[in-house]
């Protein structure tokens, strides 16, 4: 069994849980609040900051020369994201960029965003790769799968034609292709602290979803 082979079979029962939420299927029938979107999209931009340093993290421990411009590449891509689709949305809430930035880390994303790096500078390489693994996988596997349902609400199409893009599709074929590469190398041991890492931040991702679902706040 190949690495990737192993770890999605890890995490099946969390994606089937991930496509049956009710955040999920309100994109793609339009009847999400747009409250519960605008919290996951402040949310988002906050992970992804901390997303951007943990694939520059990646960056500079990649094994080879390509491997590195590709995870540098994804960080600056990452920031872009926040600047540009957000930005978007964000206006269309009649806010800014700068008004979501100066709005707090919720503990979702704070308990996401901390795993992810501790694991990223603490770990090896192999470590690292999948702690950040599910956010390209997942990401394309639900945007593959609600593509084609499509979304009556423009905001929440533009959200799902993102990331069920060849394009998007394109750059997770090629991270999978390399964990593949390096399962080949690791230990047993380190094999299976690849596999806990990435079923915990795919615990993560339906957490995220989720706390934009229930409207989470700091409880004091």
């Amino acid at each position: 069994m190949s690495l990737t082979e192993e770890l999605w079979a890890a995490i099946e029962p969390v994606y089937a849980e991930i496509l049956a939420h009710p955040f999920i299927g309100g994109l793609t029938d339009g009847t999400l609040p747009r409250e519960a979107f605008r919290h996951f999209v402040v949310q988002d931009s906050h992970y992804l900051r901390d997303y951007a340093r943990a694939l520059a993290v990646c960056a500079a421990r990649a094994p080879g020369e390509e491997d590195v411009r590709a995870f540098a590449d994804d960080a600056v891509g990452a920031l872009a994201a926040e600047q540009g689709m957000h930005a978007e949305f964000l206006t269309a809430f009649g806010g800014s960029a700068e008004q979501a930035a100066a709005e707090p880390v919720l503990p979702t994303t704070r308990a996401y965003t901390s795993y992810l790096l501790a694991t990223v500078y603490g770990g090896s390489f192999a470590e690292a790769l999948g702690a950040v693994l599910p956010c390209y996988w997942i990401y394309a596997r639900v945007g593959g799968a609600l593509l084609a349902q499509g979304s009556p609400d423009p905001l929440y199409a533009t959200w799902i034609a993102t990331y069920g893009d060849e394009a998007f599709q394109s750059v997770v074929r090629r991270v999978l292709a390399l964990t593949d590469r390096i399962g080949e190398e690791i230990s047993p041991a380190e094999r299976r602290r690849v596999v806990e890492h990435f079923v915990t931040t795919s615990r993560y991702e339906w957490m995220f979803w989720d706390a934009a679902w229930r409207g989470e706040r700091w409880p004091v």
